[in-house]
């Protein structure tokens, strides 16, 4: 199951619908993995925005996935690893519904008389149009939860005190105050960008492995599983770099003058590669490819459980 996340994150299989409101043991797992991997979250999050971030000084910035591991309990305490899930959790089931119900409608346009096995390119190009259409449609909707989850999980401090954002509904509001609702889309180009090509990657690679199965719906469980974590992991890397700057854009909004950092898009992929190298574009990917295996797991189980339901 997608987390997008998740992200996260994770497709339904072919032509499957969202689950029914009869149906809700999709939607527990959803949310279970919402708070058992956003530790795996937070951990890539404050290394990933650490240079734009003016509450972590350059001596003070984390040196890995360990070192935030270590550190973040510390200085901020255990709960802080969940800072910022409630916006995760909010979005997710709307962000599900979202992505399935268009791409079902993309893929009618896109996949119309259109026969898997004569046509393989077609099908295999129209499943990776259909998954990136949907993708970047339903980003439109639930943006300003993925902005303020990124907010929250980079605002270190162990107090209310020390901290920019008192919670979720303070976040937004004091963006909007400060620059309107234009503040609550900081990179969103980037990220309709970035989550065309993982949407793109995700949903059509794996309808189109699914699809050209001999049996799909009777896949042995060890296949399914092989086939959503290969996808979720390549998915994840390859669209990795956009993540980075979007992340980077979302920690401006809210700053005046000297405080920008980045004149916009372009200009922050060209500063982050001349002053960091192209390493710094992947910081956290092996936590964000952890955090997939959740949803990966739950996309095999989904498979499994609507065979006897």
């Amino acid at each position: 199951r997608n987390r997008p996340s998740h992200s996260p994150r994770t497709s339904w299989p072919e032509a499957s619908p969202p689950p029914s409101p009869r149906r809700p043991w999709p939607r527990s797992s959803g949310s279970s993995c919402c708070y058992r991997w956003e530790p795996a979250t937070h951990t890539r999050t404050p290394g990933e925005v650490q240079h734009a971030s003016k509450q972590i000084a350059a001596d003070k910035q984390y040196k890995g996935i360990v070192d935030c591991i270590v550190r973040i309990p510390k200085e901020q305490g255990v709960l802080s690893f969940w800072r910022g899930n409630l916006a995760n959790v909010i979005r997710y089931f709307p962000t599900q519904a979202l992505n399935f119900a268009f791409k079902d409608k993309y893929k009618q346009i896109f996949l119309g008389g259109v026969d898997k096995h004569t046509q393989f390119w077609k099908y295999f190009a129209g499943n990776l149009a259909s998954g990136g259409a949907a993708g970047a449609t339903s980003l439109c909707f639930v943006y300003p939860l993925d902005f303020a989850r990124t907010r929250l999980a980079a605002d270190v401090g162990k107090s209310g005190t020390e901290r920019e954002f008192k919670g979720l509904g303070d976040c937004l509001v004091k963006i909007t105050k400060s620059d309107g609702i234009r503040g609550l889309y900081q990179g969103f180009s980037v990220s309709v960008q970035g989550i065309i090509i993982y949407r793109a990657a995700y949903f059509g690679v794996y309808d189109t492995a699914k699809g050209m199965l001999p049996d799909p719906k009777n896949t042995h469980i060890v296949v399914s599983w092989m086939i959503a974590q290969t996808v979720t992991a390549v998915a994840g890397v390859v669209s990795y770099p956009f993540d980075t700057v979007r992340r980077r854009m979302m920690m401006q909004s809210g700053r005046k003058g000297a405080d920008i950092m980045y004149r916009g898009t372009l200009d922050c992929w060209r500063k982050i590669f001349k002053d960091e190298g192209g390493r710094a574009f992947f910081k956290g990917a092996w936590s964000n490819v952890l955090r997939g295996m959740g949803g990966a797991f739950v996309l095999v189980l989904y498979d499994e459980l609507k065979k006897v339901i």
